[in-house]
């Protein structure tokens, strides 16, 4: 096959059986009937070149492989161009089936001549002409001779030993009938061209260039079942003979029939069916595809059928040993791949699968690794392996090359806009590997197999990039909002470093909680719509288009982030102090009368309250409204006990438990963060609602805290901005909180009983907490007394060494505490004070509309406000930063126990920081030594 006269004799033959008109056509999709060699009778022939049936001529019937016309018995063969015959009767035929003869024997049912058994059938000369009768000349079975007819019955040969010695020869020397026809010529003329990449050039004319010249010159002959990239008696090697035809092809008619996933008319099978031929050109049989004829990686048949159901994302890696591949694969097979559509019961339509061969050359530039797609040189025929180019000298030597399909990709795209399941025609992505031989029992190869669905996802992206738009303006007036409301209560009129540092900060929290809402709902969308549709309308975006995505998600994870310890920052600097109502009671002890004393003695007032209040505020500085221990074991419960974790899988299926012997895909980063995202929320949101039944029924902390104080005889001064916080009334309506544990039950039992005065900061009031805007002057007065500390604490050259730090301590708190008395008790006009109601709309934009100039202004606040200071009033702001921690490490580790673990470390680590730095500051702040906060 390989010797210049054969190659003569293929081309030719391949010019000889072109015959029909061409006939042109506009649609790209192209689909044929399907038809097998059974199918076509007795009277016709499967013609391998248009895999269609056609009809034999007069006096033929059907060859026994059905992919050729013989003559009827009793006729010979007159004529033979190599695609069709014509027949004459003769009396007797001869063996080649090409003569007339007489038979001086018996006549055999096919018409031929019959010899007995040990002898051959002699119809011609030496020199080949023919005898006027046949002759049946016995074979000469003894020695010397020890001869017996062959195989065919044509000849006398040396049996045993001297055959087996001479096998070679002998067979090459037999008369063959006629086996290689001009059909497979084409043929094999294509495998050639397949062999070549299906690379062209119009310098070289290699096996695809004459491909291509045959191709261009005969145009007018005609063309198989009106595809017009089909020529009559031809292999299908190409869509056009220029690049360019892709769009054409793959996205100008989608298939008749669409896909869905649930009800009645479910439909997510793939069948795809493949012609196959050997490397000579002969046509092998029709395959269905699956099985492990185009996925090489070895896969039980469960596994590897997952492949072919509609909307499972399909991925098969593994690494070949080189020398199995040789092993398994002498010869190379070639396939032509169609998609079997199913209109109707019995009207199986087979729709031709495009190739994009990566390794194609067209004039030296391989246009198939292009992006646009009007670049792209679609092709037909597939070969796997190659393991018949790389043999040099001889057919049955080990090849120096191998050529392997190292990845092979089906792709199916969604028809825009499509409720019915619509999908173009899929595409096959293959890219091929050159292994040199060296030692094959070493040597490996890696290759991948898999089927990917995507859908345009522009649209979606407009829809964000607006949805971002919109809402980030929003965040940022949002944000200028707060940005004033701080100006003001920090009371600076400026707008400086320090106003847009500030601005940032607060526009950071406000735009992560953009990217959030946007991210959560994305995957939330895609969670929904793509696991719960019938039929298919929206499929997941790959995971190249998932970047954008992520990279959201870390945007809002880095901004959030910033927030968060803004917030920290926030709560670690809070001024705070307790204000001790409790004044000294005069001792019971007895005295000499008329010894000349005066009044006995007064008590002192004693500290331990304070450091009780403390040591409470202390404790709440880091608890939450919800538990984060349960959090995370009930999150991994739902994930990965029962099984949410499967609904993140790139397939369709709805089912939580999934058995080990079927092929689970890859996770969907999208579907994987909405799930963990939405399930954290909920799981948050189920604990929201169950503290405030604990905390209405049970116990709430925060409220047990301002009923000490006031048990306590405590109030507290809390100031989060400068001019700006938080007051807790806890003087105690009872005058003294400093009593044995009788009276204490007695003034409980009292107010119980509505025996006594309300605990509010007005008369008739039971209102105790407070937001507060302060004047400047109140302010600079806080400061003034606190400023020998802080000297204390600053630059050395500013501290007097002679001052006792415990002594100062101790002058400025019991300082501290008669001006802040006497502040509330209304003993300074200068920095005296009003208390009112906010305005609802103050309320829902945190801003206070009155500055306060002459009077500070005290806003009854029934929500319990100063919890913003603490852990427990930025829930909002830990979940979300503990969702999207958790999710974060899920979408780079893809391990929800992992997530899991990390989450509970951060929150222990920075609840730590919290109580640490916090309670630090507390010392400071309240002047309360450290050895009594526990």
């Amino acid at each position: 096959m390989a010797t210049g006269t054969l190659h003569s004799q293929l081309v030719f033959g391949c010019f000889l059986v072109l015959l029909l008109k061409s006939n042109l056509h506009t649609c790209e999709q192209f689909s044929i009937a399907f038809s097998k060699p059974s199918d076509c009778g007795v009277g016709g022939y499967f013609d391998i070149s248009s895999l269609s049936c056609a009809k034999c001529g007069a006096d033929q019937i059907s060859g026994k492989s059905g992919l050729n016309c013989e003559c009827q018995t009793g006729f010979k063969v007159l004529t033979n161009n190599g695609a069709s015959i014509t027949c004459q009767k003769c009396p007797g035929v001869t063996q080649d089936g090409y003569e007339c003869i007489r038979c001086s024997g018996s006549v055999g049912e096919d018409g031929k001549c019959e010899c007995p058994t040990g002898s051959i059938l002699v119809e011609r000369n030496v020199n080949g002409t023919l005898l006027e009768e046949a002759v049946c000349e016995a074979c000469n079975g003894t020695v010397p001779a020890l001869s017996a007819p062959d195989a065919k019955g044509s000849r006398c040969v040396r049996c045993q030993d001297s055959f087996i010695s001479m096998s070679q020869s002998c067979m090459c020397g037999s008369p063959n009938i006629l086996s290689f026809t001009n059909l497979t010529a084409c043929q094999t003329l294509g495998n050639m061209c397949v062999l070549n990449m299906h690379s062209m050039s119009t310098i070289i004319n290699d096996a695809c260039g004459l491909y291509n010249t045959i191709y261009r010159a005969t145009a007018a002959q005609g063309n198989n079942q009106n595809i017009p990239y089909w020529r009559i008696n031809m292999p299908w090697l190409y869509y056009g003979d220029q690049p360019g035809l892709a769009s054409r092809v793959l996205q100008s008619e989608p298939l008749p029939v669409g896909f869905s996933f649930k009800g009645t008319n479910k439909n997510t099978n793939i069948e795809l069916l493949a012609a196959v031929y050997t490397a000579q050109g002969e046509f092998i049989r029709w395959e269905s595809v699956g099985g492990g004829n185009l996925q090489l990686c070895p896969d039980t048949l469960i596994r590897e059928q997952a492949a072919y159901i509609f909307g499972t994302a399909y991925k098969q890696n593994c690494v070949l040993s080189v020398s199995d591949l040789l092993a398994g694969q002498s010869e190379p097979l070639f396939y032509d791949i169609f998609l079997v559509q199913q209109k109707a019961q019995g009207d199986r339509r087979l729709l031709a699968v495009p190739i994009l061969n990566l390794n194609l050359q067209f004039n030296g530039q391989f246009v198939n690794q292009a992006t646009n797609m009007n670049s792209w040189y679609l092709t037909r025929r597939l070969v796997l392996i190659d393991t018949l180019s790389g043999r040099e000298k001889s057919l049955s030597s080990t090849p120096r090359v191998i050529r392997i399909a190292s990845n092979l990709k089906i792709r199916f795209q969604l028809v825009p806009n499509t409720q019915k399941g619509a999908v173009y025609p899929p595409l096959m992505t293959v890219s091929y590997s050159d292994i040199l031989i060296t030692d094959p029992a070493k040597q490996t190869v890696t290759v991948s197999f898999s089927v990917e669905y995507e859908m345009d996802q522009n649209e979606a992206r407009v829809k964000t990039d607006i949805a971002l738009g919109v809402l980030g303006g929003v965040a940022v007036v949002y944000s200028l909002l707060k940005t004033a409301s701080w100006k003001r209560r920090i009371a600076s009129p400026l707008i400086d470093f320090p106003t847009i540092l500030k601005f940032l900060l607060i526009y950071a929290g406000d735009l992560a909680n953009v990217f959030f809402i946007i991210t959560v709902g994305t995957g939330l969308y895609w969670l929904i719509f793509y696991k719960a549709q019938q039929f298919v309308s929206v499929l997941l975006p790959l995971p190249s288009q998932e970047e954008r995505f992520v990279t959201y998600v870390g945007c809002a994870f880095a901004l959030k982030a910033v927030h968060f310890l803004h917030k920290l920052l926030v709560q670690l600097s809070v001024d705070i102090f307790f204000i001790d109502w409790e004044r000294p009671r005069s001792k019971t002890s007895k005295f000499v009368e008329g010894s000349g004393e005066g009044k006995p003695p007064a008590a002192p007032v004693s500290i331990w309250r304070t450091y009780f209040v403390a040591n409470e505020w202390n404790e709440i500085q880091t608890i939450r409204k919800i538990s984060p221990t349960f959090q995370i074991m009930a999150i991994l419960f739902f994930l990965e006990v029962v099984g949410f974790s499967s609904l993140a899988l790139r397939d369709n299926s709805s089912e939580l438990r999934r058995s080990d012997e079927v092929y689970t895909p890859a996770y969907s980063r999208i579907l994987r963060y909405g799930l963990a995202s939405v399930m954290w929320l909920c799981i948050g949101f189920i604990q929201l609602i169950f503290s405030v039944f604990h905390e209405r029924f049970v116990e709430d902390k925060i409220r047990q805290f301002v009923d000490l104080c006031s048990i306590s005889n405590i109030s507290v001064l809390l100031l989060s901005h400068r001019c700006f916080g938080y007051y807790i009334h806890g003087r105690s309506v009872h005058g003294h909180a400093d009593t044995n544990m009788e009276e204490m039950n007695s003034n409980l039992k009292r107010e119980a009983e509505n025996l006594c005065g309300q605990r509010g900061l007005l008369p008739n009031s039971d209102v105790q907490t407070f937001q507060i805007s302060i004047t400047s002057r109140l302010r600079a007065q806080y400061d003034r007394i606190l400023e020998p500390l802080t000297r204390r604490n600053g630059p050395s050259r500013l501290v007097d060494a002679s001052a006792n730090p415990f002594e100062q301590s101790t002058k400025a708190y019991h300082t501290m505490n008669r001006f802040l008395g006497s502040v509330i008790d209304h003993a300074h006009r200068e920095m005296d004070y009003i208390v009112k109601d906010k305005l609802l709309f103050e309320r829902l934009i945190g801003m206070e509309f009155i500055e306060p100039m002459d009077k500070s202004i005290f806003y009854n606040d029934d929500s319990y406000a100063f919890a913003d200071v603490l852990f427990y009033g930025n829930e909002s702001t830990l979940l979300i930063f503990d969702t999207l921690f958790f999710c974060v490490v899920d979408l780079g580790s893809q391990n929800f126990v992992l997530a899991a673990v990390l989450t509970y470390l951060q929150q222990l680590i920075f609840r730590l920081i919290r109580n640490g730095l916090g309670r630090r500051n507390l010392v400071i702040k309240t002047l309360v030594d450290k050895r009594f906060l526990i």
